[in-house]
């Protein structure tokens, strides 16, 4: 992996504690994750997920996400899984639907063309800051496929708790467990 320079300021969140910071032009980064649209990168002053529309910042190109259209049509809950399968936790290299952190998904229709989606999700750790920002990554990727006036609520819940058993089992062989 090589260095990276920054070559503007760029807004960041350290990890794994979710505190917003500011990265300066020319620091010097590694990235060591592209997942779902973003980036993990190591510095001297830690760990940190910027956004993909910050990419220019690390000379990359913005990536697509290649989200199917908006469509007016009630959405299918195989839509919204594939959508919280581009949803990553910053730290580690798998979706959150395959590393077993997302419980629930409930499609209500609201009014004709125009819908709510709840889930539940829950986090590897307790202590883990960035559950708000892995929560909100995936509202906008519900949210991506939605009619226009829809609504996704992503709720971070403890019980059950997580373990390993909960992963698929492509996600423990990509991460070595199996």
């Amino acid at each position: 992996m090589d260095a990276i320079t920054l070559n503007r300021n760029v807004s960041a969140t350290l990890i794994p504690q979710g505190d917003p910071s500011e990265l300066k032009a020319g620091t010097q980064v590694t990235i060591t994750h592209r997942l779902g649209g973003n980036f993990t990168v190591l510095c001297q002053y830690g760990m940190f997920r910027i956004l993909g529309k910050d990419a220019d910042a690390l000379g990359e190109k913005l990536a697509s996400d290649n989200a199917p259209k908006i469509s007016t049509e009630k959405p299918t809950e195989s839509l919204l899984w594939d959508q919280l399968r581009k949803v990553f936790d910053p730290e580690i290299p798998v979706n959150i639907v395959d590393l077993g952190l997302v419980y629930s998904l409930e499609i209500q229709e609201l009014e004709p063309q125009r819908y709510h989606i709840a889930a539940a999700m829950t986090l590897t750790s307790p202590g883990c800051g960035m559950g708000p920002s892995i929560a909100a990554d995936a509202e906008g990727q519900l949210l991506a496929v939605l009619p226009e006036g829809s609504s996704a609520h992503m709720e971070i819940v403890w019980d059950p708790p997580w373990s390993q058993e909960m992963m698929s089992e492509e996600a423990r062989m990509e991460l070595g467990l199996v």
